[in-house]
This record gives C-alpha cells, sequence and structure tokens, in this order.
C-alpha cells in the first residue's frame, strides 16, 4: 500500500521573480541601470531598492516570462551584453526559484556614458 502526500501548492510571487531578475541583470557586466522605461519621461537609471524597476514578468504555475529594460555602458558590444543578461537572469531565476524560464526578452533604452570618459574641451586638466 502507497501513501499518497499532499503536501500544498508553492506559488512565488510575481515580485519575488521580479526581484531576483533585476539583482540578476545589475550583476551583469556591462548593463549600467534598469530603465523606468521611456513612458514615464525620460528613461530614469535605478539600481539598488528599485530593482524590480525595468522589469516585467509572467509568473505561471511552473513557467516564468521577463521583459527587461536596461541602459548599458558607452562601449559595451551591447549584443554580448544582452546575451549575457539573458543567461545570467535565465540561470539565476530557475535556481532560485525552479521555475522553467521560456523567455528573457532584453529593450535596450539608453547608453551610459561614465564622466572620466567623455573628453569636454572647457575642462581644465
Amino acid at each position: 500500500m502507497s501513501e499518497v502526500q499532499q503536501t500544498g501548492l508553492i506559488r512565488i510571487s510575481d515580485d519575488v521573480v521580479s526581484t531576483i531578475a533585476g539583482l540578476a541583470a545589475l550583476e551583469t557586466p556591462g548593463i549600467a541601470a534598469m530603465s523606468g522605461g521611456i513612458s514615464e519621461g525620460l528613461a530614469k537609471r535605478l539600481s539598488g531598492k528599485n530593482v524590480q524597476k525595468g522589469v516585467s514578468v509572467e509568473v505561471g504555475h511552473v513557467e516564468a516570462a521577463i521583459d527587461l529594460r536596461v541602459i548599458v555602458n558607452y562601449g559595451s558590444r551591447i549584443q554580448d551584453v544582452c546575451r549575457d543578461l539573458q543567461e545570467n537572469v535565465r540561470e539565476a531565476v530557475e535556481n532560485m526559484t525552479g521555475l522553467s524560464v521560456i523567455e528573457v526578452n532584453v529593450k535596450v533604452e539608453g547608453v551610459a556614458f561614465r564622466e572620466d570618459e567623455i573628453e569636454d574641451p572647457h575642462r581644465v586638466k
């Protein structure tokens, strides 16, 4: 006689998946920040507490789809950075949640310039 155990349902909230995806995105080399979106006016650079900004997710019982809006560092190869970003986010979400990530879509909304890389002809050296 075999026993059937029911342990209950595990549901991972969209906010949890968004936070994991946002943190993984910010840890990806070449990503300067998450973008709040052009629809909010100018693309805002957000980091730290606001890692969910620039992240949209659809979470089902066993799968997740993720959309990211990012700002990349000037001089980075955008295609390479975005492929790394997709891989990092997929890996982080799958490892931490057990969900199968079916897609990670990336929209690059801006390029970040470091001040020390910009040559200003009026700046005294």
